[in-house]
C-alpha cells in the first residue's frame, strides 16, 4: 500500500445519513478515531456532533473494503443500515460539547462473520497540536477541512469532498472563552462533524519565521457551528444543519465556522472498554 497523505486523508472520514424522527433526511460527517490507543491496541471509533444523529430513527452510511495487499479497494463498498441509530453513540461527558462518538468494533465483527475487512484511517491523540507546537503557530494559518458538504461526495468511489480556508482566530486562545476557535472557510449543511487540519505538506513556516522542509498534519477540531444572517440582517448563531429545507426567512452562511478543538476528544479515553 502507498498512499499519499491526501489519499490518507480521504479515507478518514464517512458520510452519515440520517431518518429523522417525523419526516426528513439529515446527513453530516463522521471521522475515524482511535481511543486508548496502546502500541498494537486501540479502540475505533466515529466521532461526530450530537446534533448530526440526534433524532435520528436509522441512520446509513459506507465503508470502502480492503483489497489483498491490505490498501483500500476503491469502488467497492458495503452499505451499513441501522436501526434506533441515535442509540449506538455516546456523547461527549461534558453535555455542553457537541460531540459523540460510536464504536466500530459491532460493525467489524460483523463484516468479519461476512468475510470482509474495511480500508479506514484513524486519527489519534497523536495528531493533537501539543502546548509548544501551538505556541509554534504564527496564525492565519491555512487549514483543511475534510468532509460532506450538502451531502455530496463522490457516491461511486466513496469520497469526500476537501476544502481549504484559514483560521479566522488566534488558536493559542479560547473563543469566547470556550475550547473552541474559528476559521473562514465555506462551511455548508452536511460539514457539520468534518475534522479540521493543519495539512502541511513539504514545508511550513513557524512563527518565528523560520521555514521547515518537512510536512506538518495536525487534527485542530471538529466543525459545529457557525455564524448565519437573516435577509433582514440578523446575526445568529446555529448548529450546521444537517439538512436543507424551504423556509420563509433565508438565512445565510457567512462562511465562517466555529470549531470544537481536538483537545476535546481526549475526554472520551476511558469511556470506551
Amino acid at each position: 500500500m502507498d498512499l499519499s497523505p491526501a489519499e490518507q486523508l480521504a479515507h478518514s472520514t464517512v458520510r452519515i445519513e440520517c431518518d429523522l424522527l417525523g419526516s426528513g433526511l439529515g446527513t453530516g460527517t463522521g471521522f475515524f478515531y482511535s481511543l486508548n490507543k496502546k502500541e498494537d491496541q486501540h479502540v475505533p471509533v466515529i466521532i461526530t456532533n450530537k446534533h448530526v444523529i440526534e433524532g435520528a430513527s436509522k441512520g446509513r452510511f459506507i465503508l470502502t473494503l480492503q483489497d489483498s495487499d491490505g490498501g483500500p479497494k476503491v469502488g467497492a463498498n458495503h452499505r451499513f443500515e441501522i436501526d434506533n441509530f441515535q442509540s449506538f453513540w455516546r456523547s461527549h461527558p461534558d453535555m455542553s460539547v457537541d460531540l459523540c462518538a460510536m464504536p466500530l468494533a459491532p460493525l467489524l465483527r460483523l463484516a468479519e462473520q461476512q468475510g470482509k475487512q474495511f480500508f479506514y484511517v484513524t486519527f489519534d491523540k497523536s495528531l493533537i497540536p501539543t502546548t509548544s507546537e501551538i505556541n509554534d503557530m504564527m496564525g492565519m494559518e491555512k487549514i483543511t477541512m475534510v468532509g460532506y458538504p450538502n451531502g455530496l461526495w463522490d457516491r461511486v468511489n466513496n469520497l469526500p469532498i476537501f476544502r481549504r480556508g484559514v483560521l479566522a482566530s488566534d488558536y493559542k486562545r479560547d473563543w469566547n472563552g470556550k475550547k473552541e476557535f474559528l476559521i473562514d472557510a465555506a462551511c455548508f449543511p452536511g460539514s457539520s462533524g468534518s475534522p479540521v487540519m493543519l495539512f502541511d505538506i513539504g514545508s511550513y513556516q513557524s512563527k518565528k519565521g523560520n521555514f521547515f522542509g518537512s510536512s506538518r498534519i495536525k487534527l485542530l477540531g471538529v466543525l459545529y457551528a457557525g455564524p448565519q444572517h437573516t435577509v433582514e440582517g440578523e446575526i445568529k448563531i446555529v448548529m450546521v444543519p444537517t439538512q436543507q429545507k424551504a423556509v420563509a426567512i433565508a438565512e445565510i452562511p457567512n462562511n465562517l465556522g466555529i470549531i470544537i478543538k481536538s483537545e476535546r476528544l481526549i475526554d472520551f479515553e476511558g469511556i470506551f472498554a
